[in-house]
């Protein structure tokens, strides 16, 4: 699948009016925490203020919906990022957990008009998802404050 290099956009990008909400799953935290951690920084880049930026975590990918509903119905938030980790070496169920998961994270930003950043990893393997934590945080963040700002612009 083709990534488009966001990074052009990001110097045009104020995020210092905006308020984002991060929903991390904890399972294989290494990882999730690696990513929380990206993201953060990515975000901060952006100017979004720490006092701004809202992180909680639930157990797992199966969780993140519905925390994130949460966060959306409380109307406080421009945007929010979904992180997490499904490896498919360690998760029976993989397919199910990554379509649920991502099936769900999309109808709630339907349902509630609210951008969400899926940043879910799913790897075959460990290694794949060490490799892609810093930059797929980064990226959460990005899409995130590009769609909030452009949410903004159209309402």
């Amino acid at each position: 699948m083709h990534h488009p290099d966001l990074s052009a956009t990001r110097s045009d990008m104020d995020g210092s009016s905006l308020r984002i909400g991060i929903v991390q799953a904890r399972f294989n935290q290494d990882i999730t925490n690696a990513l929380a951690s990206a993201c953060r920084a990515e975000l901060l880049v952006l100017k979004v203020t720490a006092d701004h930026i809202h992180l909680v975590q639930v157990p797992g990918a199966l969780e993140v919906p519905v925390a994130l509903q949460a966060l959306a119905q409380s109307q406080q938030f421009d945007a929010l990022i979904a992180l997490g980790c499904i490896v498919r070496g360690e998760t029976y169920h993989f397919e199910l957990v990554a379509n649920e998961s991502g099936s769900a994270i999309t109808q709630l930003a339907l349902d509630h008009g609210l951008p969400i950043a899926n940043a879910i990893l799913t790897t075959d393997n460990l290694p794949q998802a060490t490799a892609r934590q810093s930059d797929k945080g980064r990226d959460a963040a990005r899409v995130a404050v590009e769609m909030a700002l452009l949410m903004q612009s159209l309402s």
